[in-house]
């Protein structure tokens, strides 16, 4: 029994790293993921439909089902009637721009909270390929000016070795494949293991994070979009934006899904 229970944990193992890491998985073991593949079964994560390959995740019909349907605010994620940058309210103040596809409230931020929590890396790929296709789309009609380098949120080395990933670098190397931008995970440093975000008030996150990144400096790059998962209040964003922009660097916020203030979607 206990082999047996071994055993599965592996075969889990390899088919996540298929779904995610194909490419390095092929080079260490030959035909393993062509045959992993071929055998078992590619449903949808959300409607459990099937799936053609080399589509994998989620469905075409409920990727653009939970997609925002209207324009949003960089600033707030406010729902607007036109594409802008800012609406009414953010124009004034002008806050950190974040960009995202859709909000962590509607069908796909379950998802993405599966990436860090339990390491499934399925919707991985195809979320961040509508993050690049909006990352796309603000550039070619005017309201956003691609970057120099992704940098993702760093982890401390304590939460990196007990996790064994940052799921926030899995995101800007899929990013840089789709966009041909380079990633640096050099000069930003995670200097204070600080205990988790969740549950935390806005108060309470900005204490907790306050001091808890340094910046080199000779950090070279003008332009930068910082890479993460999520963006809730925006406490992590802010904290790491500032050190750039007291440089005069300019930040733009990058993420999967964004976890809108209630009612601003309505």
């Amino acid at each position: 029994m206990i082999k047996h229970s071994m055993a599965e944990r592996a075969l889990t193992g390899l088919v996540k790293a298929a779904q995610f890491g194909r490419k390095q998985l092929q080079a260490l073991y030959p035909g393993v993921v062509n045959l992993l593949a071929a055998s078992l079964p590619n449903r949808c994560l959300m409607c459990h439909q099937s799936i053609e390959l080399p589509e994998s995740g989620i469905c075409s019909v409920c990727l653009v089902t939970g997609l925002y349907q209207t324009p949003v605010c960089q600033g707030c994620g406010r729902a607007m009637q036109v594409e802008a940058t800012y609406c009414g309210t953010c124009i004034s103040t002008q806050p950190l721009t974040i960009i995202a596809p859709c909000s962590y409230h509607q069908g796909l931020g379950e998802w993405v909270g599966q990436i860090k929590y339990q390491a499934q890396f399925s919707a991985l790929p195809v979320l961040s390929h509508v993050l690049a296709n909006r990352v796309l789309y603000l550039e070619e009609i005017g309201l956003l000016q691609l970057p120099q380098v992704l940098i993702p949120v760093p982890l401390h080395r304590n939460r990196l070795r007990k996790r064994g990933f940052n799921q926030a670098s899995l995101i800007a190397d899929a990013l840089a494949g789709r966009l041909n931008i380079p990633v640096t995970t050099q000069g930003l440093t995670r200097t204070t293991d600080t205990r988790s975000q969740a549950g935390l008030t806005g108060k309470q996150r900005r204490k907790n994070l306050s001091g808890a990144f340094s910046l080199d400096s000779h950090f070279s790059y003008q332009r930068i979009a910082l890479i993460d998962d999520v963006v809730t209040t925006g406490t992590t964003a802010k904290e790491i934006a500032d050190l750039f922009e007291k440089r005069h660097i300019h930040v733009q916020v990058w993420c999967l899904a964004r976890a809108e203030a209630p009612g601003l979607m309505d």
